[in-house]
């Protein structure tokens, strides 16, 4: 099984550089060799690992995740945070202790060797249909040799470095608060292929029905090991040796890459768990033991104020050095304002910290209550001055300047994207490489990475070839439309669609755009007061505006050729688009044909909005609520077509 995950990942690796990256780590006879070696290790266990090069899972989009209601209750676990009271469970039975995960559970059935459903653990009488993302976790064995009837209970989890890589890309108001909302959120998407980005792991933890030779629990969660699941850590225990495993794990815990809220102790012996049955609330034959948090009292030092690279300012409460969980902890971040104004945080003030699940430091109480903190004017690493933003959860502080030197790998990343100037071949790795050689100080200086040509060239990764393929794409975007420039910037809020309508009001002219004002933009459907103040703060800032004078004698305006009125059918029409299509590619392919035809998309629906295309419009998504409650024809795919007389 190892050897076969070994395979799996590295023959992934070497598909998606092929594939995606236009690059090769092996060469075709290493690849045909290594999936040979794989497509025989699967035919002889008889278990294929998710991931698999092997299999070609398609992706699925769901119009809802059906209900499917379980065919037993299944009940949480009574809880204590004392080890007395875990010996006293335990009694003179063998027991097994692991990890209690915090992430989602799912329910995983296979017929005759096959995964054929995936189900949320929900209220625990109904649950979610999960079946088609299931089949993208990186870990969940898609066929397996057993070929009778199972069913198991599993914790799918993200892990904390991916939680951190995903959480970075997002912005501010779309970032997940810790892994557990993420895979939540993953696990429950109705396109498949979002959560197969996710690295979703599913570890099992107990088997439902299967193989009922075998009357010991820790049996059958090696027996699962052979199948090809990842099972979860366990170790056998007797009350002699409990309180000796609870502190292993409460130690190993701080060294794992996954999030756990506590442990979990049931009986080995499956009879004599079924024998006992359960309470109103409780299974009798298992008990979760939940991390006591060590508490420490402490003093607020400083408050710093960290810039990441989407401009998202943070807060970071730094305080006299405490003991926690083993480890000295002197920091602690406090999210956003709404956290800073909320526990009233001043210098000197006495705060509890302690450490949430054993592993992130945080704040739990203000004691004194001197503050809040005054919140800085300006970044403090470049000057510009801060803006408040206020969105349906809470208050957070930004730095509007994209040429910050804390924002300016995203803003490279962003400005090289495929929506925005398509340079292929500047991936975030050369970025921050160009970066930390000086090669990269804002937009303008790529157009003048020719002056550090054998610099380049002489970078590992790099030669003549690659060399001349980045300059070349650079090159191109030279001749450019203007919305793909404006939104090439990284204006906050300011989206593919958003730059469209913008240039067109302003048809296609950059100094209208550059001068005007908040009350210009909101006159444009689909511009809000939000993106409205956005674009005015970007363009009004000195530092932004100098950059602009640079760059815009480095590209050119390309503006789209005017189509006879007549062939405009959709001239004067405002359209929505919501869920998923059918006949278009994607949503944006969708939005490309509106356009063509004279209409506008925007991203809300309005009193302005003349049409909703939505595949499910009997869906009770905010949009088909919105538009039914004003009126607005909601259009299948179909129906489009028909309008404009393409089916």
């Amino acid at each position: 099984m190892r050897r076969m995950q070994e395979l799996v990942d590295l023959l992934k690796k070497a598909t998606y550089a092929y594939e995606q990256e236009d690059r090769e780590i092996m060469s075709n006879f290493e690849y045909d060799k290594l999936y040979d070696e794989l497509l025989g290790l699967e035919v002889e266990t008889g278990t294929v690992l998710a991931g698999s090069v092997t299999q070609k899972v398609g992706y699925e989009v769901a119009s809802n995740l059906k209900k499917v209601t379980h065919p037993s209750r299944m009940l949480s676990l009574d809880k204590t945070k004392e080890v007395e009271k875990l010996k006293s469970f335990l009694g003179s039975q063998l027991g097994m202790l692991s990890w209690k995960l915090d992430g989602l559970t799912i329910v995983c059935t296979y017929e005759e060797g096959r995964l054929t459903q995936a189900v949320t653990r929900g209220n625990g009488e109904i649950g979610e249909d999960v079946t088609n993302n299931a089949k993208t976790f990186i870990n969940l064995p898609l066929t397996i040799p057993y070929k009778e009837r199972l069913v198991i209970r599993g914790e799918a989890v993200i892990h904390y470095s991916d939680f951190e890589r995903i959480n970075e890309k997002l912005p501010a108001e779309e970032k997940y608060k810790n892994p557990r909302n993420l895979c939540s959120g993953s696990v429950r998407q109705l396109n498949s292929e979002i959560t197969s980005k996710r690295h979703v792991r599913l570890y099992a933890f107990s088997v439902v029905e299967g193989n009922d030779e075998l009357t010991s629990k820790m049996e059958k969660m090696q027996w699962l090991k052979t199948l090809g699941f990842e099972a979860v850590e366990y170790k056998a225990v007797t009350q002699e040796n409990l309180e000796e495993a609870v502190q292993y794990f409460s130690e190993e815990i701080t060294k794992r890459d996954f999030a756990s809220d506590g442990l979990v102790l049931v009986y080995d012996d499956i009879p004599y768990s079924k024998s006992l049955g359960t309470t109103a609330k409780f299974p009798k034959d298992g008990i979760a033991f939940k991390w006591q948090d060590e508490v420490r009292e402490t003093h607020i030092l400083r408050v710093e104020w960290n810039t990441s690279r989407t401009g998202l300012i943070n807060p970071v409460a730094i305080f006299e050095p405490v003991e926690l969980e083993g480890t000295t902890v002197e920091r602690a971040s406090l999210h956003n304002l709404s956290i800073v104004e909320e526990l009233k945080i001043g210098i000197g003030d006495t705060v509890k910290v302690f450490k949430a699940n054993m592993i992130i430091p945080q704040v739990a109480e203000n004691l004194t209550q001197s503050g809040p903190i005054d919140t800085p004017c300006t970044c403090q690493v470049c000057g510009a001055e801060t803006v408040v933003k206020q969105d349906k959860t809470a208050k957070t502080l930004y730095c509007p300047n994209g040429n910050c030197p804390a924002q300016r790998s995203q803003a490279f990343v962003h400005y090289a994207s495929r929506d925005a100037m398509n340079i292929e071949g500047l991936s975030e790795a050369t970025v921050e490489k160009f970066l930390n050689k000086g090669f990269l100080v804002d937009f303008v200086s790529l157009y003048h990475l020719q002056d550090y040509e054998e610099e380049i060239k002489a970078m590992e990764g790099f030669g003549q070839k690659s060399y001349d393929k980045l300059i070349k794409a650079i090159e191109n975007t030279r001749q450019v439309a203007l919305h793909q420039f404006i939104y090439a910037l990284g204006i906050l809020q300011v989206g593919p669609m958003n730059a469209k309508l913008i240039c067109k009001h302003f048809e296609d002219d950059l100094e209208r755009i550059m001068e005007a004002k908040v009350e210009d933009f909101v006159t444009i459907e689909g511009v809000g007061p939000v993106i409205a103040r956005e674009l005015s703060n970007y363009f009004h800032l000195p530092a932004n505006r100098e950059m602009l004078g640079r760059l815009t004698c480095e590209v050119n305006f390309v503006k789209a050729e005017k189509k006879d009125k007549e062939g405009l059918i959709l001239e004067g029409k405002t359209f929505v688009i919501t869920g998923d299509v059918h006949h278009f590619d994607n949503r944006k392919a969708l939005s490309a044909k509106i356009e063509e035809l004279g209409g506008k998309v925007t991203g809300s629906v309005s009193k302005k909005t003349d049409y909703l295309i939505n595949n499910d419009n009997t869906s009770g998504s905010s949009k088909n609520k919105k538009a039914k409650e004003l009126g607005i024809p909601i259009l299948t795919e179909d129906e489009f077509l028909n309008m404009i007389n393409e089916v």
